[in-house]
């Protein structure tokens, strides 16, 4: 897996692609370090992985359980500490779903997204960082 970052303006705004995929990512800064505002901050992208990670593991397992999934939408809040490097001590994801979902089926599905199936979650809880996670459905 390979990614490259192109400087897109003299501060910090970059563009990011995969070298599996055509799709770019735009990535700022803070406006502390020059950003203006043209992209998404590292720090939210990783809460992102981690939320994607988790929500197509979810979903690939509710769909196997034969759940009726109208919508899926996922939040995920982090807190860092004070000190540098402002890493996340807390993480919490919030799966909002809405179909004919059995309440039981979606807290094993979650389970087994978030603690056995997503690898974002395993790098960041090997860090330290405490992920929780609840669910929601409508």
């Amino acid at each position: 897996m390979k990614v490259i970052l192109k400087r897109k303006n003299k501060a910090v705004h970059f563009e990011g692609e995969s070298s599996s995929s055509t799709v770019k990512v735009n990535i700022d800064g803070s406006e502390a370090i020059g950003g203006e505002g043209k992209g998404v901050r590292p720090m939210e992208l990783v809460l992102m992985a981690l939320g994607s990670c988790s929500v197509f593991d979810l979903t690939t397992i509710l769909l196997k359980q034969r759940q009726d999934v109208e919508d899926i939408q996922v939040e995920v809040e982090g807190q860092r500490r004070e000190e540098i490097p402002n890493i996340f001590t807390k993480i919490h994801i919030s799966f909002l779903l809405k179909g004919n979902i059995d309440e039981v089926k979606a807290q094993k599905a979650a389970e087994l997204a978030v603690k056995k199936y997503c690898s974002v979650h395993d790098m960041l809880a090997a860090g330290g960082v405490e992920i929780t996670y609840s669910i929601k459905i409508n």
